[in-house]
């Protein structure tokens, strides 16, 4: 998807009162709404419930309860839909959980009646989030609850990323900060070796743009700066950051003339 950031506030969005719009961010510890209109109106755990008691339907980055997560939105996001009409809906997605991740995610999100479904990597949406010049390439560090994402961009599209299943959530007594710092180091000195351009390595000299709670973790970005010898800049508040950038790319989707055709007419 290409699309350019907005600048300051959203664009006036069609004078169609069933023209509603929702970005969403499904997270294995959190989901994030953001709805048109109203902002981000959820940031709730990633949790269903059954007879058997809670359950999480996302786990590590792989939604493992498609069913589960269905009932989770419609629970959550249903009756916040105003009637009639049908969304358009812009969902984030791990860059690298591919395919599976995508199919699962859109039975999920049918459960909300949407009118059209668009992805984008939950890096991309951090690089809108932050205002980020994708003239250039960008190393995005995405440092989440249960995975960290190491993501390379280049003219604001995908060319490298790597991925490791150790997040915050794990960090204790037994596991320090210091293992994801490392595991962020191991990856992007693994781009760099197979990074056969300059592409890696001008991003990694421009410096990292951090997301997700672990970039609040002063620990973990003090370590990152040492380690990379470069600079890293944790986005505008980086745990809400995929959601907050999906809306910037779902107002440039919704005022896009090929949208605008999908949209219902008004009834006078």
């Amino acid at each position: 998807m290409t699309t350019t950031p907005l600048p300051g506030r959203h664009r006036p969005w069609p004078r169609c009162r069933h023209c509603s719009g929702i970005a969403l961010d499904l997270g294995s510890s959190r989901t994030r709404a953001w709805m048109s209109g109203r902002g981000v109106i959820l940031d709730v755990p990633t949790v269903t419930f059954s007879g058997d008691g809670a359950a999480h339907p996302v786990q590590r980055g792989t939604i493992v309860d498609t069913p589960g997560t269905a009932r989770m939105l419609d629970r959550l996001l249903t009756h916040r839909l105003p009637r009639p009409g049908r969304p358009l809906l812009i969902l984030t997605t791990p860059v690298l959980g591919g395919i599976a991740f995508r199919a699962e995610a859109r039975l999920a999100v049918e459960s909300l009646r949407p009118r059209t479904v668009l992805t984008v990597p939950a890096a991309r949406a951090v690089a809108a989030a932050a205002g980020a010049d994708l003239s250039t390439p960008l190393l995005v560090v995405d440092l989440g609850a249960h995975v960290t994402e190491v993501v390379l961009l280049t003219d604001g599209t995908v060319t490298d990323a790597r991925r490791t299943a150790l997040g915050t959530s794990d960090l204790d007594g037994l596991t320090p900060s210091t293992r994801i710092a490392d595991a962020v180091v191991a990856m992007v000195t693994t781009m760099l070796e197979q990074d056969h351009t300059t592409q890696t390595l001008d991003a990694v000299h421009r410096g990292a743009l951090l997301a997700g709670g672990g970039a609040l973790r002063p620990d973990i970005t003090y370590r990152l700066t040492q380690h990379l010898h470069a600079p890293v800049r944790p986005a505008p508040a980086p745990h809400t950051a995929a959601v907050r950038g999906a809306a910037h790319l779902l107002a440039a989707a919704h005022t896009h003339p090929s949208s605008l055709s999908l949209c219902p007419p008004t009834v006078p």
